[in-house]
């Protein structure tokens, strides 16, 4: 014997389909009884009776009455098996249409619960379900993913609270470490090993350094919170990103193409944007090969300004570009001084600014890179 708690979505659908086919049979008797009633008293006398005091007559009439009533008889049966069966195909049919409108309402709360999950993501962790009603299963469910929600939300919150504040401890003992080197080779007649080797310090330490602020600049893209909002024009920070990496351009002689509208522009953080633009100039001009080549072209609609930059090169595994958004991904394991993490702090300030980044392989060769962000409803100031 099956044991069903109260209060539980097992009793509701027990109580709801029982009474649905509970219906649904007595529907059937009533039905069956209109279409088979009716005809059982009209039996016909057949012929003349008779004549008195005549047995064999008498026997003869008893054997046809016996005869009509066995015909009677089984023509009932028939209309009955026929009434029944008319009767049934119309009950199954409404069986299944009222079993699934009975299970659409008990599992409503379940789809909502579905897609009040699918809009989740992880910049919006601070959301929940909040689901109301009895105490049963689909509560339990969703009391469950808000309890889920709620520890996600404190560890992406300690994660990001750690890369912050490692990113500003560490800061302290670079600078005393740059320090050092510019005492050690400030002193009068320094030996020349101690320059060479101030020099590869100065670098790496500036590696750390850089790879220190894109660690910033991810936890604060990361983190959703734009203080500093206002339209910027997009053309605008893409030459100054090229006029940073003019030299870089130069010294491997690509050949650099802009088409861009005037009316290419956004509304963010004017931080992150310039940092969104520089990591992509920055990623085609240290990717790309000695003449090689830049296009950067845009276009602005009413609702959605996009960004392309392609280089030439050679073919890349479509798969391999797919996982550049993350951290510290990079084709092939190549070391070319980047920190990985550029293409990524590019995904995440896109994101924050309600857009997104594509990264397609090219067919010919190189990469295509396009940022589409949100149009700026007001006009960018002079």
């Amino acid at each position: 014997m099956i044991r069903l708690r109260s209060g539980t979505v097992g009793v509701r659908f027990t109580i709801l389909y029982a009474v649905g086919f509970l219906l649904s049979g007595i529907g059937l008797l009533v039905l069956t009884f209109l279409l088979s009633g009716g005809s059982l008293s009209s039996v016909a006398p057949v012929g003349h009776p008779p004549a008195r005091g005549s047995l064999a007559a008498a026997q003869q009439r008893i054997q046809e009455l016996e005869d009509q009533l066995v015909a009677v008889q089984a023509q009932q049966a028939g209309r009955l098996l026929a009434g029944s069966l008319v009767a049934l195909l119309v009950m199954a049919a409404i069986s299944l249409l009222l079993g699934r409108a009975l299970a659409k309402r008990v599992l409503r709360p379940l789809r909502l619960i579905t897609s009040a999950t699918r809009r989740i993501s992880a910049d919006s962790l601070d959301r929940r379900l909040a689901v109301t009603g009895p105490a049963d299963e689909v509560k339990y469910l969703a009391d469950t993913i808000d309890e889920l929600l709620e520890r996600l939300e404190a560890s992406f919150a300690a994660q990001r609270r750690f890369v912050a504040n490692a990113s500003h401890e560490l800061r302290t003992p670079l600078s005393t470490m740059r320090a050092s080197l510019d005492v050690a080779v400030a002193k009068p007649d320094p030996a020349a090993s101690t320059v060479a080797l101030a020099d590869r310090m100065r670098t790496q330490l500036d590696r750390v350094d850089h790879l220190l602020d894109g660690f910033l600049v991810l936890t604060r893209a990361q983190h959703g919170a734009l203080a500093d909002v206002a339209p910027v024009d997009l053309g605008d920070l893409v030459g100054t990103a090229l006029r940073e990496r003019s030299a870089d351009t130069q010294r491997k002689g690509l050949n650099v193409t802009v088409d861009l509208r005037t009316s290419s522009a956004t509304r963010g953080s004017p931080a992150l944007l310039a940092r969104l633009v520089g990591n992509v100039i920055d990623n085609a001009v240290t990717h790309n090969e000695d003449g090689g080549w830049i296009k950067v072209t845009g276009s602005a609609g009413e609702e959605e300004t996009v960004l392309v930059v392609e280089t030439g090169g050679r073919v890349l595994d479509q798969r391999k570009v797919d996982r550049l958004a993350r951290p510290f991904e990079r084709l092939g394991g190549e070391r070319t001084g980047s920190s990985g993490l550029g293409l990524s702090i590019v995904a995440a300030v896109a994101a924050a600014h309600g857009g997104r980044l594509a990264l397609l392989a090219r067919p010919e060769g190189g990469l295509r890179v396009s940022i589409t962000l949100p149009t700026a409803k007001t006009p960018v100031p002079a």
